[in-house]
């Protein structure tokens, strides 16, 4: 009797916006922009934090970036119009390429690498890509702790959304599926589902600025203690 081959998980964790830093090299496109630097348009604050502890607890490989956002945002479509901020659009079509391919593709490619290796051995591919949102944009009051970004076609990431909420929500936290932001838009993980359909499951986990440093110690022992690895 031929024994059924064990499939196993790999376990993949990225940091998008885990920093404001601007090469020396641009600087003089960003010499009056240190508020908006260390803004949320600049960075997502908190998230490096949540990123290295989550990585450190469960993941089989990690990436984080920790150049701004407002440089290239590496959750965007290189055709995506907000990929590039005001400032950088600014500057001429060569220099626009040579940050793209300086900063965004290797970036990019680096992950897919790492998943393309792992389906070659027969892996299953567990994606958790790490952000924060600011708790008020314009008018409007996150009424969330934590979000989970999923795409609802996907049955396989709902269940997985389905479980971390009802585990964090045990621990006391106020948790949203697709909140504040749709799973489904344009982002790094939807290119990936795009690329390698069903054999990767990808997740973006969205933290309230407003948590961190007052309640970070339990909000990111709780996340590694509940991320569903069953």
């Amino acid at each position: 009797m031929t024994a059924t081959p064990t499939v196993h998980t790999r376990w993949l964790f990225t940091c998008e916006h885990g920093g404001h830093d601007i090469p020396a090299e641009l600087q003089h496109a960003f010499s009056d922009a240190a508020e908006e630097l260390a803004s949320h348009r600049g960075w997502d604050s908190g998230a490096l934090q949540a990123f290295e502890t989550l990585a450190a607890a469960h993941a089989d490989a990690a990436f984080c970036a920790t150049t701004s956002r407002l440089l290239v945002d590496l959750n965007r479509s290189l055709h995506h119009p907000q990929v590039f901020s005001r400032r950088v659009r600014g500057l001429s079509p060569a220099t626009r390429a040579d940050i793209a391919a300086r900063w965004w593709q290797p970036w990019r490619a680096s992950v897919v690498a790492t998943i393309e290796k792992w389906l070659a051995e027969g892996a299953q591919v567990r994606h958790v890509s790490v952000h924060s949102f600011t708790p008020v944009l314009g008018v409007e009051v996150r009424n969330a702790d934590i979000g989970l970004l999923y795409d609802p076609a996907r049955s396989a990431e709902a269940r997985f959304s389905r479980a971390w909420q009802l585990r964090l929500r045990a621990c006391g936290w106020r948790v949203r599926r697709n909140y504040p932001y749709r799973g489904a838009a344009d982002g790094h993980t939807t290119a990936l589902r795009r690329r390698f359909g069903k054999d990767y499951l990808g997740v973006e986990l969205e933290l309230n600025q407003a948590l961190f440093p007052q309640r970070e110690a339990a909000l990111l022992g709780d996340l590694v203690e509940t991320l569903p690895r069953d």
